[in-house]
């Protein structure tokens, strides 16, 4: 397994300081947003695409580092009833565009969340009853998800992008396995996992057996952590709308590697990516509101050298 930096994580600062702190870490990968909810602070989508000696000077800066780019991001909602829907698409078809260019194949996004009928706003539907929420949500999936995802799939093969990797995540069409699978079923192999699993940690799935589910559609992997916080959950549940800076008073938060769980999980959770059969990156995403996003960093690169498989096994049983 390789360790990668999704720049993100580092939003503060420049290009060139993103890249030289993955150099001085000896890290294999970085993952460049390109817009939609990012701010892309370290590309600019158009000028590459416009621009081959653009291009010539990010793939140069990248390699004089030791690292190549694991994946483009553009997490958005695409599917959102409103003008950000059409410039979340827009984003996303602009970085399938890019990602040849740059000798990239995969492309990490969500799957997006329409509204029901007439709606201005994406509608999450997380419970069976009243009975007008599964009406919803079956207008969704047939209305608008598959006839969206067939569409943008068929537009990624065309343009030499064979994998569209989808972060299970809340208020998404796709937020679990079961969604991802019925999705990658519909629509086909193009579509597969960016497998983090921060998310699956506070909505109450195990994201060991979520491996071991999804097999060999995990494309992507991020590397994220979640705190849970029992005491409050036991008077709130994990169901939280608190914004992320009120750290103390969530029932949960995202968290640097090794704070929400320790070094037994997370070996764990890289032996089942090897039995699953993914032995890529593990880009990490920080996004811990109490700890400086340099030093999240750090210490999530030191725990996954703990714990990370980092070469093929060359053992052969003897025949007897």
């Amino acid at each position: 397994m390789k360790i990668g930096l999704n720049t993100d994580s580092v939003g503060h600062l420049t290009l060139d300081e993103t890249l030289d702190l993955a150099g001085e870490l000896g890290l294999d990968h970085v993952e460049f947003a390109t817009g939609a909810w990012s701010t892309a602070p370290h590309i600019d989508i158009d000028r590459l695409l416009d621009s081959d000696g653009a291009r010539r000077e990010l793939l140069a800066k990248v390699a004089d580092r030791g690292l190549t780019i694991s994946a483009l991001t553009c997490s958005g909602n695409p599917l959102h009833p409103g003008p950000s829907g059409r410039e979340h698409d827009q984003v996303a078809r602009r970085t399938i565009a890019l990602a040849p260019l740059l000798g990239v194949d995969r492309v990490v996004m969500m799957s997006g969340l329409p509204g029901g009928p007439g709606d201005a706003n994406p509608n999450w539907i997380t419970v069976s009853w009243p009975p007008e929420t599964t009406q919803i949500l079956e207008w969704q999936w047939t209305e608008v998800v598959l006839p969206y995802w067939r569409d943008l799939v068929a537009h990624s093969r065309d343009r030499g992008v064979p994998k569209l990797a989808l972060e299970m995540h809340a208020h998404q069409a796709v937020y679990n396995v079961p969604t991802l699978l019925r999705l990658r079923e519909e629509v086909g192999p193009v579509v597969g996992a960016n497998f983090d699993p921060s998310h699956l940690m506070w909505m109450g799935a195990d994201p060991l057996a979520a491996i071991e589910a999804l097999g060999e559609a995990i494309y992507h992997v991020h590397a994220k952590d979640t705190r849970l916080e029992p005491s409050r959950q036991a008077l709130t549940s994990r169901l939280e709308t608190l914004p992320v800076m009120a750290a103390k008073e969530r029932s949960w938060n995202y968290v640097t590697l090794g704070y929400g769980h320790d070094d037994a999980f997370w070996r764990a959770f890289c032996l089942a990516l090897r039995r699953a059969g993914y032995d890529d990156v593990l880009s990490i995403e920080h996004e811990d509101v109490l700890v400086a996003p340099v030093e999240g960093v750090t210490k999530t690169v030191d725990l996954l050298r703990r714990v990370a498989l980092r070469e093929p096994s060359s053992y052969k049983p003897q025949e007897i």
